[in-house]
């Protein structure tokens, strides 16, 4: 392994407890916690892995009252013991009861253990959350050393609460996620494969998904969606996909593991993001890194990341007619599907690890030179 060429960081002596989920867990975040241990191992660093997302044993899942208890009395003795070897706590963080439950307990135990602390937060709903909780959120970050942030959305809203964050963005494998040859004309116009990879919630909006195909199906017979995801909302959707009369042409495929996402990006055509909230979703990286063109909804973080008619097709939140007409346009005008494409692989390429790398291993260099710095600012608007 080699040494770390980061001014104020040790070679291969840093030891870093890397809290967050892991998969089989399906999201983002799960798949970014365990590309970043390994990435950092490579450095030469080595990496404590504290799961936030245990499995439970057989009996203790029909225990739903008692289920978060049994997770977090082993979770928060691991991050203990964590706590105390490593020189530097990183927390994947996000909104809700998993802040309350993972991220506030890690940024304490790290706190009362004089070990500096990095806040990675992604949640896409933050400013709803802190709206509602900033109140017992502040204490803890009052205790962190640094927060960052993959976006400048998230940006924004730390700054508004008082708190200036550093971007460090997503990392995306280009090794793994790369671009098929593009095809056929013929093939892209009369048989289109549409894909949407995002979970089975409500937040997620597939309904809408579902509705703009059925526009698109009706201009163009041929056309497929598939739905990448696993969720409460499977019966919900199926049922809708009955009553819309899409049953011979909309694949629900069930949860996708990692190692199979590479391929299923590569045999779509068009990536349909319907999310209602979000910060930087990890799935219109993949898209564009495998030369998907994406039509997303322009939410939260999205505008951030990607650019209308310059890296991909922004519509509202809730408009089928919009994101059916989104795509459509691309099927009309396979030269304007192909610009798009090839501005979402520049685009995606400062997202790889060389990109990120220097950003993140300066973070920590600057940690480690400054424990105890507070992080508090009046928030904008406010005197100095």
């Amino acid at each position: 392994m080699s040494s770390i060429p980061i001014s104020g960081l040790p070679g291969n002596g840093l030891r870093i407890a890397l809290v967050g989920p892991l998969p089989p867990s399906s999201g983002g975040m799960a798949n970014q916690t365990v590309q970043l241990a390994k990435l950092l191992r490579n450095e030469g660093i080595e990496v404590e892995l504290v799961q936030v997302n245990r499995p439970y044993h057989p009996w203790v899942v029909s225990l739903k009252g008692l289920r978060a208890v049994f997770r977090l009395v082993p979770y928060l003795r691991h991050l203990s013991h964590a706590c105390g070897k490593a020189d530097l706590v990183h927390i994947m963080a996000n909104s809700g009861w998993s802040w309350h439950l993972f991220a506030a307990p890690a940024i304490w135990i790290a706190h009362l253990r004089g070990t500096p602390v990095i806040v990675n937060y992604r949640g896409g709903e933050a400013s709803s959350f802190f709206a509602k909780a900033f109140a017992w959120v502040k204490p803890s970050l009052d205790r962190v050393n640094m927060i960052i942030v993959p976006s400048g959305f998230l940006e924004a809203i730390f700054k508004k609460r008082g708190f200036i964050p550093e971007i460090v963005p997503n990392i995306i494998d280009f090794s793994r996620f790369f671009a098929a040859p593009a095809a056929a004309d013929d093939k892209w116009t009369e048989s289109p494969h549409l894909l949407v990879a995002r979970n089975l919630e409500k937040i997620y909006d597939n309904a809408t998904a579902l509705q703009a195909f059925k526009l698109v199906r009706d201009a163009v017979p041929l056309a497929r969606l598939t739905i990448a995801g696993s969720g409460p909302e499977l019966a919900a959707l199926q049922a809708l996909t009955r009553t819309l009369q899409l049953e011979d042409a909309v694949t629900f495929t069930g949860r996708v593991n990692n190692q199979d996402m590479p391929q299923l990006y590569r045999n779509a055509d068009i990536m349909l993001n319907p999310t209602l909230a979000d910060n930087m979703p990890i799935s219109i990286l993949e898209a564009l890194a495998s030369g998907i063109p994406v039509v997303s909804t322009d939410v939260g973080g999205i505008p951030y990341l990607v650019q209308h008619e310059q890296t991909a097709l922004l519509v509202a939140v809730g408009n089928p007619h919009a994101m059916a007409d989104a795509v459509l346009s691309l099927l009309q005008h396979p030269d304007k599907a192909a610009r798009l494409r090839q501005a979402g692989v520049e685009l995606v390429s400062n997202y790889t690890w060389p990109h990120v790398r220097k950003r993140l291993l300066s973070v920590y260099a600057e940690v480690l030179a400054h424990k105890g710095c507070s992080l508090s600012h009046p928030p904008e608007g406010e005197p100095h």
